[in-house]
């Protein structure tokens, strides 16, 4: 038995480096999603500008939509925010907002300062529909049809890139499927 444990280091290393060779060369921005091809999550939110206005799953039908993730407290969410600004004007797709855990009043100053790309805001102060989502954190965009099924999700900025290689070709895919 003294002799194993003498072993033991040796062998969690092995387990813990065959782990971590596993994840080299891995895009962390391609993150398997459970919700391709499915429906997106039956939902009753409030809209962050109307709070007495509330929101459903229905967003999502008669046209391919973008759902964007973001908070105030998300650095990230602030380096892509121009872009979606600029994709909001182009007007090559409508954007939906997704406050995530987030305040109210702070994420309606955000967009008073620097814009408001979407179309509405879905206000989630408790991560609930994120949750459904699976949604590491934010920034995170999904492309979802004009039937609300989910076909794409991209984890981290939305830039001039990934607009243009990504996500304006699987919008117009999902428009010619239909």
């Amino acid at each position: 038995m003294k002799r194993f444990l003498l072993f033991l280091p040796l062998l969690v290393a092995v387990v813990v480096g065959v782990f971590l060779f596993a994840g080299i060369g891995k895009d962390p921005t391609k993150l398997d999603s459970a919700l391709i091809g499915k429906q997106v999550p039956v939902f009753s939110l409030k809209s962050l500008k109307s709070p007495d206005s509330s929101l459903d799953e229905g967003l999502f039908r008669g046209e391919v939509t973008l759902l964007n993730v973001w908070g105030t407290w998300c650095p990230a969410c602030r380096d892509e925010h121009d872009d979606l600004m600029r994709v909001s004007r182009e007007k090559k797709v409508a954007i939906i907002g997704l406050n995530y855990k987030d305040n109210r009043d702070d994420a309606l100053v955000w967009l008073d300062r620097l814009g408001d790309p979407y179309r509405t805001v879905i206000y989630d102060p408790k991560g609930t529909l994120g949750f459904d989502l699976g949604v590491y954190g934010a920034p995170e965009t999904f492309v979802i049809d004009a039937s609300g099924v989910v076909r794409y999700r991209h984890v981290g900025v939305v830039n001039g890139e990934v607009w243009e290689k990504i996500l304006l070709p699987v919008i117009n895919e999902a428009r010619e499927n239909g």
